[in-house]
């Protein structure tokens, strides 16, 4: 007999999905594909559904006899089969399967506690049962699961003699290439009819599922083991269990008492939170003789869990947490002769005595005890803080009873006192670590901690400059922080060991002298009366000294330093420079961020480490020097006051001055420069640039900037490429002529100059491919000739005119001559009246028949124009626009006419047009579209009324996107008759439903 494991996981745990899966796989193995006389059975894997929280696995396989493997289903009267008609079945779970589609299927989660031992349900036990039955193999006693093959095409649904949990695949098999293994009517591939009992299988020993489960937590094996009896067997070994964690858990007695003998050999038990908890407590030690970590908390515990206690030899810690010790008066006396770690936090009580030779750390933080005996010779640790209610002299009672203490925590200790303080000292020579902050009393008087590392004095009001006297004292310190010492003037110390050091929000603090060689640390923020930093070491590598606002002098001698960072340092003088310059004592040194460091007046470094410098928001800043070889970029934003920048042999790719008002002098070596923008320096009338790799200058609005110049720029930057010199307007003919050294050119923007004549950039700028001559108003009609009657510029394919004042004609003769241009502007053109190119353009082919819209691309004649993109945006004079087939714009795809007020009429004929924007035509009455391939047209705000677009748009089988918002002609409710406008339904199918765009708003109509 074949058995098919469903494993029930994978559909979502629901009925419904179940019964959909068993249909589609029976339907996929039919009776007629199977052999003659193979039974099948159903059974189902990680039966979540229907069991009980508290059912168990069977245990043994002798519970398993006699189990029916059909019972899960088969029981159901309405689902009767034992070996009849399959197919009947089928169509009884197909019914089955409509009369529950869209419920909701109960979802249960697995056993999650620990598998504990309550009554099982008979459904769980009998599925587990007979998947025992069938995951048994029968010769070797081994588990065989069966994956999945890595050729697709293999019949991996062939007969399963020791069959494991398999995931069907109802509609068809893949190969390893993606592709679909089509199959025949029966439901099987024509490969996987030729293929029988070849799964590929593989052996999961019970040393490797210990492994894997080795990573699980314990609810997961609690899900891992209701897979089968191995996993059970594999996730209920004792290695996994050692730690039983029940925080917060709703467990009973039984059940704990159950889990303790299941578990014996556990080391750790967490019962935190857990009702009852002082009975299972008591439970587990005197259940568990290997105890080693005990957790709880939330609960009373009086004096016999602590005399029990005693009696668990092996246990070595003890977390007891927020819980009432005691009845509020009585001493609380912990007696263990093995204990090493003992933690009894925010615990209400009166008194502890803690008497445990072998314990080595301890912690009483935030309870309520006033006095703490302690009999612990060998404690290293103790944390006290927190203890309001501990007295001076309940603190040096505990502490100095402890001489080998290395580390103690007498923070928010509010009576704690230096007195205390020395006499620990006396008593506790290895006192490693202090942390005596919020402590109002302590100022370190007379105290030596000679191997003291780690001090922490937060918030102490009675730390004074003087009490830095002790601190030296320390010179194996490693850590001080000394945040929110309000009283601390200065700090002076000369520690070989110290590593780091914090002063954050001391409002008096002035004076800072460091000096050690293992310094990597200094977070000094927030003291605004700081004036003086002195640091001397050979560790640190980073310093932030952000917003010192009255920080003046800094004195470095850090050789290994490598950034800087004085942001808002706002008094900082030029000395600064000194210090970070060549021979400064920061060698080193990559990275220096000034930025609004505003009393900097004159910067020069040299330097040849720096790679980073920021000088932004540097307001008095004036002049600038720079000599460093790797400096890759500075940033000058915001130096609004800046007159003269030096930049000798530096190392920038990039630069950027931003806007720069008063910059006059400039001089730049920068052998490795590729872009330049001095847009906005205004006043630049000198200029000394040499960059030989430089690709792409902007001068924008430099409107001092003169012939000869440009001239030296030209001459020095031979590889330039792009040049703005966008309202320049001191350049004239003869820094044009210059031109002739860049034969590179192929970008240039005259914008908004007083240029008459064009001639000397036809003669230096040959190569030349986009021309902007936006605002040229004295270029005259004849200016542009040498480019559509001449030749000149055969590149060009880019011109911009926009807002210029070139005549009706002269544009006409320009569109007509320079069939190479690809993106012209006209936008703004007063003189523009008509865009008529029928007028002038009519052509015929040889027949002497009008051009024919279909025929194809490569039929078309060579002298076409190569125009894709023209903008007339906002031309007041345009009334009729006329492009018709003859005008032989092919390769015409965007046509932007939009704020032409006067204009009326729209007739245009271009078969690749995809773009169309006519918005803000106020007077458009005619619109005329032959455009196949139109996908967007923009008619917002014009006039035109429905009948008129959608006569339009009825060749635009392409059409996308329609906007007629603000239309007062086209209401919302007759948009019908445009949806119905697209002839062809299918192309609409391929490119999705056209998108209309209107606006509904109040006001519409």
């Amino acid at each position: 007999m074949r058995i098919r494991c469903l494993p029930y996981s994978c559909f979502g745990g629901r009925e419904d999905n179940l019964l959909s899966c068993i249909v589609g796989y029976l339907r996929d193995f039919p009776l007629s594909g199977r052999r003659k006389g193979l039974k099948e059975k159903v059974i189902l894997g990680d039966e979540c559904e229907g069991m009980d929280k508290n059912s168990e696995l069977p245990s043994s396989r002798s519970d398993v006899e006699g189990f029916d493997l059909n019972e899960r289903f088969l029981s159901d009267p309405e689902l009767s089969f034992r070996g009849g008609d399959l197919g009947d079945w089928i169509s009884q779970l197909q019914s089955r399967q409509e009369d529950i589609d869209g419920s909701e299927g109960m979802r249960e989660d697995a056993n999650l506690n620990l598998g504990l031992n309550e009554p099982s349900s008979s459904l769980s036990s009998a599925i587990s049962m007979g998947r025992e039955h069938c995951e048994r193999d029968s010769y070797s006693k081994r588990l065989k699961v069966h994956s999945l093959s890595l050729e697709w095409d293999r019949n991996f649904s062939s007969d399963i003699d020791h069959p494991g949990l398999v995931n069907e695949i109802p509609e068809g098999f893949t190969d390893s290439h993606d592709h679909v293994v089509p199959m025949d009517d029966t439901g099987y591939s024509g490969d996987a009819m030729c293929q029988d009992d070849s799964d590929v299988r593989m052996d999961l020993t019970d040393d490797l599922l210990h492994m894997v489960f080795s990573f699980l937590d314990h609810s997961h094996l609690c899900r891992a083991a209701i897979v089968c009896s191995q996993w059970r067997d594999a996730s209920t070994h004792e290695d996994f269990w050692r730690y039983l964690n029940f925080e917060g858990r709703p467990i009973t007695i039984p059940q704990f008492e159950d889990m303790c003998r299941r578990y014996p050999k556990a080391t750790a038990v967490n019962v935190y939170g857990t009702p009852n908890m002082y009975n299972l407590l008591m439970e587990a030690v005197s259940s568990l003789r290997n105890l080693e970590v005990l957790t709880l908390g939330k609960g009373q515990l009086d004096e016999p869990f602590f005399q029990v206690l005693s009696e668990c030899q092996t246990l070595r810690s003890l977390i007891i947490n927020d819980a009432a010790l005691g009845n509020g008066f009585q001493e609380i006396m912990v007696f263990h002769s093995q204990l090493h770690d003992l933690q009894i936090v925010k615990c209400r009580l009166s008194r502890v005595s803690i008497r445990c030779p072998k314990l080595e750390t301890l912690s009483l933080k935030r309870s309520t005890m006033q006095q703490a005996t302690l009999n612990c010779p060998i404690l290293r640790e103790l944390d006290l803080a927190s203890c309001h209610k501990m007295s001076d002299a309940a603190i040096r009672s505990a502490a100095t009873s402890c001489p080998l203490l290395e580390s103690l925590d007498v923070s928010n200790c509010s009576c704690f006192s230096d007195e205390t303080l020395r006499d620990i000292a006396v008593s506790c020579g290895s006192l490693h670590l202090l942390n005596a902050s919020y402590c109002p009393n302590v100022s370190l008087e007379s105290v030596r901690l000679p191997v003291l590392t780690v001090l922490k004095l937060h918030s102490c009001e009675g730390i004074t400059s003087a009490s830095m006297a002790a601190v030296a004292f320390s010179y194996m310190l490693e850590v001080l922080e000394l945040d929110n010492c309000n009283l601390l003037v200065s700090v002076s110390l000369d520690l070989p060991h110290l590593k780091s050091i914090r002063l954050v929000h001391c409002r008096k603090f002035a004076d800072l002298n460091l000096r050690s060689n293992m310094l990597s640390s200094v977070n000094v923020s927030n003291c605004p009366s700081l004036l003086k930093i002195s640091i001397t070491s050979n560790a640190l590598k980073k310093l932030v000294l952000q917003k010192q606002e009255s920080l003046t002098t800094l004195i470095l001698q850090c050789r290994c330093l490598e950034e800087v960072d004085l942001t808002e340092c706002e008094s900082l003088t030029n000395s600064i420079c000194e210090v970070f310059s060549t021979g400064g004592g920061c060698p080193v040194l990559k990275s220096l961020l000034l930025d609004s460091c505003e009393s900097l007046t004159s910067v020069n470094f040299q330097s040849n480490s720096l790679v980073n410098l920021s000088l932004g928001g540097c307001r008095a800043l004036t002049n600038v020097e720079l000599k460093c070889p790797v400096l890759k970029t500075v940033s000058l934003d915001g130096c609004d006051h800046l007159e003269t920048a030096y930049f000798s042999s530096v190392g920038l790719q990039s630069l950027n001055l931003g806007i720069c008002p008063k910059l006059n002098v400039l001089h730049i070596e920068a052998p490795q420069m590729v872009s330049l923008e001095l847009k906005g320096c205004g006043v630049l009338s000198k200029a000394i640039i040499y960059c030989p790799l430089l690709t792409s200058l902007d001068a924008s609005f430099c409107s001092q900037l003169k012939d000869d110049c440009l001239s030296a720029t030209a001459h020095s930057c031979p590889l330039i490429e792009m040049l703005v010199l966008m309202s320049c307007p001191s350049i004239g003919s003869k820094g044009l002529s210059s031109l002739n050294c860049l034969p590179n050119l192929t970008y240039l923007d005259l914008s908004y100059t007083f240029l008459v004549n064009l001639q000397p950039v036809y003669d230096s700028c040959s190569s030349l491919k986009v021309l902007k001559l936006q605002a040229c108003k004295y270029l005259c009609d004849t200016a542009l000739e040498p480019v559509y009657k001449g030749n000149a510029l055969p590149s060009l394919c880019e011109l911009d005119l926009s807002y210029g004042s070139l005549s009706q004609s002269a544009i006409e003769e320009l569109l007509a001559g320079c069939m190479n241009l690809t993106h012209v502007s006209l936008n703004g053109c007063v003189n523009m009246h008509d865009l008529n190119w029928g007028a002038r353009l009519s052509e015929v082919n040889s027949f002497g028949e009008p051009f024919d819209c279909s025929m194809q691309e490569n039929e078309l004649v060579q002298h076409d124009r190569m125009l894709q993109n023209l903008n007339c945006v906002g031309c007041p004079n345009i009334k009729k626009v006329v492009i018709p087939h003859t005008a032989q714009c092919f390769h015409l795809l965007a046509l932007n006419l939009s704020l032409s007020s006067n204009l009326k009429e729209v007739d245009v004929s271009c078969y690749n047009l995809n773009f169309l924007n006519l918005s803000n035509c106020t007077s458009l009455e005619i619109l005329k579209l032959d455009c196949p391939r139109l996908a967007s047209l923009f008619l917002q705000s014009c006039h035109i009324d429905e009948e008129a677009v959608e006569t339009a748009i009825m060749q635009c089988n392409m059409l996308e996107t329609l906007d007629v918002r603000f239309c007062p002609k086209i209401f919302p409710l007759n948009l019908g008759r445009l949806r119905r406008a697209c002839p062809k339904p299918k192309v609409m199918d391929q490119l999705g439903m056209i998108s209309f765009i209107m606006d509904v708003r109040k006001g519409l109509g």
